[in-house]
């Protein structure tokens, strides 16, 4: 008999984040179980009702939540959600102290409950919160990391496929180093239908010179704070591109996402988290790529690593 494989997903955290998350995966059918925690009792109950509605129309899902922390037990991925809220113009980096100890708190009780579970951290600044969420666990290699920076890698794909007039699965590029304002575009190795960027032609034109490249990096920095000043938060790009996530680690995908883990020597950063392209797969998050980058972009990938670096000192990580 072949062992059936666990495809329960807990999501941590139900507001407007964690439910779009879960609202992405049932439409997408990522999952065959949602288990959803949140200590806002009538909140929980509510969204898994909600969702529950809906099943006649999505692939087959099983739907559970509680203000139980034990409705996680037994999940294959665990992704994080809790903590405060980021502000209207306030930085990622505001919002660590607090968050922080939410994750030194919440993850050694997650695997407790499910000691094979691979955790996704969503929770905002993400790379600091995963920084101290993996240090205050003794937890398999890779099975403890954050979304990083998979969302911004597809507004920068978006961005530069609307100034190419060319579907988004064309664009091939990263975003690296922090999920925040130190952020690096990877420029240098953008691939558009398999044209480097800067060779790129529309109507016999250049279009991706140093000038546009700049507004286009800024515009990914900057999204956030947009979307937040508008509607209070960032929640729908972020549900999709953490159900994709789930999707490379409960398929076993071996799909190269630039997410956040703690740095072992790639492009001579370590001790810190954050993003670079990294093989994920039912393991978690594995390999680091030796992208090639340009001096600039080097040193750009330094600064947002000492950043953060400063960032995990100043809350005595």
């Amino acid at each position: 008999m072949p062992v059936e494989q666990n495809n329960k997903v807990a999501i941590v955290g139900m507001g407007s984040v964690g439910t779009a998350i879960a609202y992405a995966c049932l439409i997408r059918g990522s999952a065959g179980a949602l288990a959803l925690y949140d200590v806002n009792t009538s909140k929980v109950r509510a969204e898994v009702l909600d969702l529950n509605h809906g099943s006649q129309f999505v692939p087959h899902c099983r739907i559970t939540g509680s203000d139980d922390i034990a409705v996680t037990a037994g999940s294959a991925v665990i992704v994080v959600t809790a903590g405060a809220n980021q502000k209207p113009g306030q930085s990622r980096l505001d919002l660590a102290a607090a968050n922080v100890a939410i994750a030194q708190q919440l993850t050694p009780q997650l695997l407790e409950l499910s000691p094979d579970a691979v955790i996704i951290f969503v929770t905002n600044p993400v790379d600091v919160v995963t920084f101290a969420a993996t240090r205050a666990v003794d937890a398999a290699p890779g099975h403890v990391f954050g979304s990083g920076t998979v969302l911004d890698s597809s507004r920068f794909r978006y961005l530069i496929a609307e100034q190419a007039d060319l579907a988004v699965g064309n664009v091939h590029g990263f975003i690296v180093g922090e999920h925040g304002d130190s952020e690096i575009s990877l420029w240098s190795s953008v691939s558009i239908g398999g044209v480097p960027a800067a060779k790129f032609r529309r109507d016999g034109g250049l279009i991706f010179d140093q000038e546009n490249q700049r507004r286009i990096s800024a515009e990914v920095v900057n999204a956030a704070y947009e979307i937040i000043k508008g509607k209070g938060a960032t929640n729908l790009a972020i549900g999709l591109s953490s159900a994709r996530i789930i999707e490379a680690v409960l398929g076993d995908q071996h799909r190269v996402l630039p997410v956040s883990t703690v740095q072992q020597g790639a492009l001579g950063i370590s001790g810190v988290a954050l993003s670079l392209p990294t093989v994920v797969s039912g393991q978690g998050a594995g390999q680091v790529l030796e992208v090639s980058v340009s001096d600039s972009e080097r040193q750009g990938l330094q600064a947002s690593a000492d950043t953060l670096r400063e960032a995990q000192q100043s809350l005595g990580l």
